[in-house]
């Protein structure tokens, strides 16, 4: 290696990657925290227990609109697919009590 990348990343004596720390921008090591509920984010989890509780996606949908994913954004898409499962739950829910309603 040439001197001017010898530091870059990887610590010569051990052979291993070393953390790279920007001081102009703090939040670069904000992502190396694990997202909550089981890794995957409470979006994604939401939707996927709202196939059992529906009452999960609509909490992720005012957590969605409360701009929650501003904490972490790795969170948005989640919470998003919540959102619109919500969505189509509720105009499932519409059409069905207006069949019943008018059968």
């Amino acid at each position: 290696m040439d001197q001017k990348h010898s530091n870059v990343g990887v610590d010569q004596e051990k052979g291993d990657y070393t953390p790279l720390k920007d001081e102009e921008d703090p939040k670069l090591g904000l992502y190396d925290k694990p997202l909550p509920c089981f890794g995957c984010g409470i979006g994604w989890f939401s939707l996927v227990l709202g196939f059992v509780f529906p009452v999960m996606w609509y909490f992720a949908t005012i957590l969605y609109f409360c701009n929650y994913y501003q904490k972490d954004p790795r969170e948005r898409a989640g919470l998003a697919a919540s959102a619109i499962a919500a969505m189509i739950c509720t105009v499932a829910i519409i059409i069905a009590a207006a069949v019943i309603m008018s059968g």
